[in-house]
């Protein structure tokens, strides 16, 4: 009963989408009629500045550390763990596929890495820097974004168990199902690049 307590709880607190909190208070429109139509950090970010996308980034990771603390040493103690990581899956799910907004949320990659972090904090955000190497090196988002469930398949089957093993399976196929079409795009070119550290050089030169 707990596994299904933590999914719920995990999804409602998913539901709130900071993304389009902080867009209509800026701006007064919804973060899906703006620039990507993603609410999530990066688009903000493209948006707004880095001020809010960190806003949004603030409150993407607390609504699923919320859940998954409050399940794993509150709600479900005995659990643990395993009700720590049915609350990220819930997480990542409800922004995902908000219920209020015919399911229709954004990527999932802020919830992602709470959700990990949630489980272990080591591994966590360990499969984290990987997902970043990633996309300093790929100079792609979506491949970063799929490398940080990836990274924690080893550690989630090997020292958590079967049951966390597979909720990080599920968590990557959610995030390659709602990356898909920038991965599908990076062959033809019309994916666009994001050379992070060619940014970063350039400020300090500024």
């Amino acid at each position: 009963m707990f596994r299904l307590w933590s999914l719920f709880i995990g999804y409602v607190c998913g539901n709130f989408l900071t993304a389009e909190v902080v867009s209509r208070r800026l701006t007064g429109k919804s973060s899906f009629d703006r620039g990507t139509g993603n609410p999530g950090m990066a688009n903000i970010a493209a948006q707004d500045g880095a001020k809010s996308a960190a806003l949004v980034l603030v409150g993407d990771l607390f609504k699923t550390f919320l859940p998954c603390l409050l399940c794993r040493m509150v709600l479900f103690p005995a659990a643990g763990t395993i009700a720590a990581a049915y609350a990220g899956v819930g997480a990542i799910l409800g922004h995902n596929f908000p219920i209020w907004h015919r399911f229709k949320g954004g990527k999932g990659v802020s919830c992602t890495c709470a959700a990990l972090v949630s489980i272990s904090f080591g591994y966590g955000l360990l499969a984290c820097v990987i997902g970043g190497i990633g996309v300093l090196v790929s100079h792609y988002l979506p491949i970063g974004a799929v490398l940080i469930p990836v990274a924690f398949l080893i550690p989630a089957f090997c020292l958590y168990g079967n049951e966390v093993g597979i909720l990080t399976v599920m968590m990557t196929f959610i995030m390659l199902q709602r990356h898909m079409p920038g991965l599908k795009n990076i062959p033809t070119g019309t994916e666009p690049r994001k050379d992070f550290l060619k940014k970063l050089k350039g400020k300090k030169k500024g």
